[in-house]
């Protein structure tokens, strides 16, 4: 069955020593699931996949596949290197009863289209596990073009999905499904959702956000899929402002919204970035305060603010 709708990436949870809070961990993917999401992803850019050890990525793999259960797809994340590390995390997770493995485009080969074919197609003839390509722009990725995306798509089979993340997503969406053609089951974007409205009048068949409204995303794509898309569009409209939030604090602001939840203790990140001030807060407290509706997050401020 040919992966739709959508896939929030699981963060990673620390705790305020900077360790893995796998309790933490565990909380958010149920709630993820208990929102009504196709499947999760794991790990992702949104997990600080780059800043967890080899063995923390495997190990957390195999978790996460254990307590998913069967209860919504899993695809996990393999960026890596090299194909042999890459392999390895999608043999973790198909292991863990993934269906796809994700695989941002390595930076070492970014000007030789030959070698990133052979990376690609040597990983699905490895593991047997199809293929998410993603396509994220620089510095995190590479931005390939959609002729060379749609052309690695052709040329190796293992490739079926593909994740545009690159600029303006939803025209490379439309250009690379127009040229891969039947090569590719589903385009999906990203980029935290603030372009998925377009994304999916283009035809994406599904967004991979950060998680921390979840269930807001999952009712603007049935509301969408159900022909509804003033719907759609307006509860795009609403959550745009977070997204935008979003945008600049990524995962910190991610993990205070969880927080805010109450299912997470620690808003700890291992990656670098801007922090929260108290004024930051205050606006937090504020979009979300419009959004309660939509999420059920009571917003009674918490000395934090303003």
């Amino acid at each position: 069955m040919s992966l739709a709708g959508v896939f929030p990436v699981l963060p990673t949870i620390f705790t305020a020593a900077g360790e893995i809070d796998e309790r933490g961990v565990r909380g958010v993917l149920d709630y993820i699931v208990d929102a009504g999401a196709a499947g999760i992803v794991y790990p992702g850019l949104a997990s600080e996949y780059d800043h967890l050890t080899a063995e923390e990525r495997l190990e957390m793999t195999a978790s996460v596949g254990r307590w998913l259960a069967g209860r919504a797809q899993f695809v996990v994340g393999a960026s890596a290197g090299s194909a042999e590390e890459a392999a390895a995390f999608a043999r973790a997770g198909a292991g863990a009863g993934a269906t796809a493995a994700m695989i941002m485009t390595p930076h070492t080969l970014a000007d030789d289209p030959l070698a990133m074919a052979s990376f690609y197609r040597d990983v699905g003839n490895e593991t047997g596990i199809a293929i998410m390509l993603q396509n994220a722009p620089a510095p995190m990725g590479i931005g390939l073009s959609m002729d060379a995306v749609a052309a690695l798509a052709r040329d190796v089979d293992a490739i079926r999905y593909v994740k545009e993340e690159a600029q303006p997503s939803g025209q490379r969406i439309t250009g690379v499904m127009s040229r891969a053609g039947d090569a590719l089951d589903a385009v999906f974007g990203g980029a935290g959702g603030r372009y998925v409205i377009d994304e999916l009048v283009r035809g994406a068949q599904g967004t991979m956000p950060a998680c921390e409204i979840t269930e807001v995303h999952v009712r603007m794509l049935r509301s969408f899929a159900s022909g509804e898309v003033a719907m759609a569009r307006d509860l795009f409209e609403r959550t745009l402002p977070l997204l935008s939030v979003q945008a600049v604090f990524r995962w910190r602001l991610t993990k205070e919204v969880l927080r805010r939840r109450g299912l997470i203790d620690s808003v700890y990140t291992r990656a670098p970035g801007p922090e929260l001030d108290r004024h930051d807060l205050a606006e937090v407290d504020a979009l979300l305060g419009r959004i309660a509706d939509l999420t059920g997050i009571a917003v009674a401020g918490d000395g934090r603010g303003a």
